[in-house]
């Protein structure tokens, strides 16, 4: 069937072998009898024509004497000879009736062997094929003629046979080879396959003799074996020897990546055991079996869970979660590659509420929940036993208050994550309901001391107080809460400058400019949006100024050359924001399309106690006016950092000194007392969100 070889010599082999021997030897004596015969009958026949010729007819009686005697000579050799042949064809006969008895055994047997034998040449082509490849594949004769030895053959497992053909015709050794064959139903088998090298008399190597076996039961049993060696018998999943596996190759892959999280949930039903004892063991087999669907269902999408109850999922559980049953009503999940320890309480959080739902079991309806302790990894941990073991603990921590409960084995980042979850949900409440206010801190122009803008600040007005941006807004930006958050903060920005230019008309005219967080810097229609929003409140493209970190803009440089360059397209003005304290440096920013720099507060609060902390300021203005940028200093709170700003020639400052962050009402009159003094000035209003 295909062109696969064995080293070994099987009782085919050697069959064919005293098959190709005797025919040699009877074919070579065959020609030595012909022969034989011929030369002795002309030697007869030329003797006793010799015999008769005249000259050799004397009238003498002795003559005819010797001539008689000559005769009975030859008729004695003539007889011997007839006697002689006649028992050479004797051994032929017999030589001949043993080599169609082998032929005839061959051939029983290659129509009734459960094998499927093979005969191919050395193009690939089907010389003979047993009755076996009918019944075994469902392919006819006819169909396996038409197609080569390889065509049915996995396309993954064709190179490797393909190699192993060329090998064994230079060297005249094969090996033995699984490999899976297409039946005509289109399901795939796994055949084992032995074959012999056929040597012709000259002892090259061209047909091959091939068996192959159908070995897709043993090996299906095989697997079936494997995996019931490693999953729980009644649901079909993962058993604890499995888990404790895949939670030590966590561990190790920590070890190795320190910034790699995971954690173990331990599941524990509460009063299982009274309700196994009420409906019987049956019911609680049904119910376990329900709840491992549940817990499925409970997992996020993109996890693989090990209580899946399929075998195909079972056996790729190399993702990001898996579920074990380690025994009665105990389940384990591992999480892997968790963002936040709050992750972890997220998904026990939703376990418990699927879990909570009724179950149908025998008719009834079955109230039931769960106490989840969870463990997270760490590198004090030296085996998966110990980890599992601290979840365990968890768990029975969360039965002795209250069940129904989620426990975290390190009491500290047990609050640290339920702070973040309270976070979270406050945020978007806090969205829902309007929570969130703007407030400007005064930019100063320092050749002149008029208001040359605002920069507008984030606020959190939460009934027990006021939140500084500090404390949501990195939160914000990884939950993604950040996108409608400052699309609303813009929306609302750009209608108040629209009323600045209206109370406060300049040339140039008013200008806003927007912090960027990572979240909203990796989406793609960056631009589109902001564009939008200009378009809705009548803000001109010029009068908005973009502000992104150093950070940001050095993660992916050619990712933000092409973002910055798409604002450029747009018509804003863009702003590198706390500058120096990223690992960015001005002559890799000259590739981007910067308009100003910002020194951030940690140089300038230091510029007058260090003199290292002086020159950096003083080097950043510098190179950043050859470069063709502006600069504002942020963070300044005192007259003698004004006049050390003053004299390294930085345009423009913000902070205390000036004025704290206040409402829109306390920046209108701050602008009012500002223009009093210069009515001629100009401002610029930066926003940051």
């Amino acid at each position: 069937m295909t062109n696969i070889f064995s080293s070994n010599k099987s009782p085919e082999r050697e069959m064919e072998a005293q098959f190709l021997t005797l025919s040699r030897k009877l074919e070579g004596r065959e020609w030595w009898l012909w022969g034989f015969a011929v030369a002795v009958t002309l030697m007869l026949t030329a003797g006793i024509v010799s015999l008769t010729l005249p000259q050799f007819r004397p009238d003498s009686e002795s003559y005819w004497l010797d001539l008689k005697e000559w005769v009975r000579a030859l008729s004695c050799l003539v007889l011997l000879f007839d006697i002689y042949t006649m028992y050479q064809q004797l051994l032929l006969q017999r030589i001949r009736r043993k080599l169609a008895e082998r032929d005839r055994l061959f051939q029983v047997i290659t129509e009734n062997a459960a094998d499927m034998i093979a005969v191919i040449d050395a193009e690939g082509r089907r010389i003979y094929n047993s009755p076996s490849y009918e019944k075994v594949l469902g392919y006819s004769q006819q169909e396996l003629k038409s197609t080569s030895s390889i065509e049915q053959v996995h396309p993954e497992d064709r190179p490797r046979l393909m190699e192993a053909a060329t090998k064994a015709r230079l060297t005249g050794r094969g090996e033995r080879l699984e490999y899976r064959i297409r039946h005509k139903d289109g399901s795939w088998r796994i055949l084992e396959s032995t074959a012999s090298v056929i040597q012709d008399p000259a002892g090259g190597t061209h047909n091959l003799v091939v068996v192959n076996r159908d070995i897709s039961e043993r090996k299906w049993a095989e697997d079936q074996l494997a995996h019931n060696a490693l999953h729980d018998a009644l649901t079909n999943l993962p058993n604890r020897t499995l888990f404790l596996d895949r939670v030590q190759h966590s561990l190790t892959l920590s070890q190795r990546h320190p910034r790699y999280q995971f954690a173990v949930l331990f599941i524990d039903m509460d009063q299982f055991k009274l309700f196994n004892d009420s409906l019987g063991h049956t019911a609680g087999n049904e119910l376990l079996i329900q709840i491992g669907k549940r817990l499925n269902a409970s997992l996020r999408g993109s996890d693989t869970l090990s209580r899946s109850g399929l075998p195909e999922e079972s056996a790729m559980l190399t993702s990001e979660a898996g579920l074990a049953r380690l025994g009665g009503d105990e389940f384990t999940v591992l999480l892997e590659d968790i963002r936040d320890s709050s992750d972890a309480i997220r998904v026990a959080e939703r376990i418990q509420e699927r879990l909570a739902l009724a179950f149908r079991v025998s008719s009834q309806e079955v109230i039931t929940s769960a106490s989840i302790g969870i463990a997270f990894g760490a590198a004090s941990y030296a085996a998966s036993e110990e980890l599992v073991r601290d979840a365990e603990i968890a768990m029975y921590r969360a039965k002795r208050q209250g069940k129904a409960q989620c426990r975290v084995f390190d009491q500290a980042m047990h609050e640290s994550a339920m702070n973040r979850l309270r976070l979270e949900t406050d945020l978007r409440r806090a969205l829902e309901s309007g929570e969130f206010r703007v407030h400007y801190q005064p930019i100063i122009s320092l050749e002149n001391e008029r208001v040359v803008g605002f920069e507008t600040l984030s606020r959190w007005q939460r009934p027990t107080g006021l939140v500084p941006p500090s404390e949501f807004i990195a939160v914000a930006d990884e939950t993604g809460i950040i996108l409608p958050l400052n699309q609303a903060l813009l929306r609302e920005a750009c209608g108040q400058l629209r009323q600045w230019h209206s109370q406060f008309p300049s040339q140039p005219a008013l200008r806003i400019s927007v912090n960027i967080t990572p979240r909203q810097f990796a989406q793609e229609d960056l631009a589109g949006q902001m564009a939008a929003i200009l378009k809705e409140t009548g803000i001109a493209p010029q009068d908005l100024d973009v502000e992104i970190t150093e950070n940001i803009a050095m993660e992916d440089a050619d990712k933000s050359a092409g973002v910055l360059g798409e604002l450029k397209a747009l018509g804003v003005h863009l702003s590198i924001d706390d500058f120096g304290t990223g690992y960015s440096s001005l002559s890799r920013l000259q590739s981007f399309p910067v308009d100003a720099v910002k020194i951030d507060r940690a140089f300038i609060s230091k510029m007058c106690l260090d003199a290292e902390s002086s020159e950096i300021v003083r080097i950043i203005i510098v190179l950043a006016h050859n470069l063709g940028m502006s600069v504002v200093a942020e963070g300044v709170e005192s007259a003698a950092e004004l006049q050390q700003l003053r004299a390294f020639g930085c345009e423009m400052a913000q902070g205390y000194f000036f004025s704290r962050p206040s409402d829109s009402e306390s920046a209108n009159a701050f602008l009012r007392s500002r223009q009093a003094v210069n009515p001629s000035g100009s401002s610029v209003l930066q926003a940051q969100l």
